[in-house]
């Protein structure tokens, strides 16, 4: 599927559908609005599917997974080959994030879009990893437009198999220092800002961390107005992909589940390509990471859950499905003023 087709697909939120939400939500006997950002993005997802009719049972996490030539840098604690290594362990269901989704009953799908070496994980590479950005651009212009068109057909493969809301995941050793570099970019602030320790590095290692991603910057001259510029200088194939997935479910009319701030960079990315997107997109938590909170500042959302979670791989957007199954249970299945026979709360 071309970019270039979906965006022209994407449109603005049913606002009859949000409205028929509401109104099921204010005749449910109990105060006014009491469940808050429970109440809205049930509202929020009305609208997304055109239906007051919301169903959330069948979920499915999208992992992307690739390596950053950076990591020849010394910008990370451990080597490329922890990607395919966890990577092939999601096929396996052994990880953090599999463990989580087993419990919130979300299907798990990684996708191999660009790891270092062949692996057993479903194959959509676009190459066996990017370029150094010290020194080169991640990769080509053609090949981000790729990367985002494998996370925009993902998306109407899961929505061909029945999947009625995604969620963003990734995996690929120095993702942070990508996404940092890209979230510098977009957000128009220092590296010094934006860039955290990742998994686990050093005082020492973060500075270092931060001066490639400044001479990356300063190298190779993103174009800040031109998301797809970024990605390809300075980005990653998960992040371009996962940019795909947002684009791509807002194509298909599926809400999508945002995890914390590589999938925020992301999400940032493909906003840049078309802002009606941002109405597609559900916050799950805020990351520890030191530019968690500007990415969700930027993108207007305020998170659910605040754990100072870092991990990745999806493990914040499936921390929030148990509490989306709660709000749906009361908005489908508890009893209106009407059916109890008492008068209806009006707003004051």
């Amino acid at each position: 599927m071309k970019l270039n087709e979906i965006i022209k697909k994407i449109e603005p939120l049913d606002e009859l559908a949000k409205q028929n939400c509401r109104k099921r939500w204010d005749s449910i006997a109990k105060p006014l609005y009491s469940l808050g950002k429970l109440e809205e993005v049930i509202v929020q997802i009305s609208g997304i599917t055109k239906s007051h009719k919301v169903k959330l049972d069948k979920r499915a996490l999208v992992i992307m997974c690739a390596d950053n030539g950076v990591v020849e840098e010394g910008v990370t604690q451990v080597g490329s080959e922890i990607t395919a290594i966890v990577s092939e362990n999601f096929m396996d269901m052994n990880s953090c994030v599999c463990v989580m989704a087993q419990q919130a009953a979300v299907d798990v799908y990684p996708i191999d879009i660009g790891i270092m070496r062949d692996t057993k994980v479903p194959n959509r590479k676009v190459a066996y990893g990017t370029k150094n950005i010290r020194y080169e651009p991640a990769m080509t212009r053609e090949q981000a437009v790729q990367a985002i068109e494998v996370g925009i057909e993902t998306v109407f493969e899961l929505k061909e198999k029945g999947y009625h809301i995604l969620a963003t995941g990734e995996m690929g050793i120095g993702n942070t220092t990508t996404s940092s570099a890209v979230s510098s970019v977009l957000l128009e602030l220092s590296p010094e800002v934006v860039t955290g320790k990742g998994a686990g590095l050093s005082d020492t290692g973060l500075e270092k961390k931060r001066k490639v991603i400044a001479e990356a910057i300063e190298l190779h001259k993103p174009d800040k107005n031109d998301p797809i510029d970024v990605l390809a200088k300075v980005g990653g194939f998960d992040i371009a992909g996962l940019a795909g997935v947002y684009l791509g479910a807002a194509a298909a009319k599926i809400p999508v589940v945002m995890d914390g701030f590589i999938s925020a960079a992301a999400a940032l990315a493909a906003v840049g390509i078309e802002p009606e997107v941002i109405h597609y997109i559900i916050p799950s938590h805020v990351s520890k990471e030191s530019g968690g909170k500007r990415l969700l500042d930027a993108l207007g959302k305020e998170p659910f859950l605040t754990c100072d979670m870092c991990l990745g791989e999806g493990t914040g957007a499936v921390a929030l499905f148990p509490l989306l199954d709660m709000a749906l249970e009361v908005y489908l299945k508890m009893s209106t003023f009407e059916e109890i026979e008492i008068e209806a709360y009006q707003p004051l």
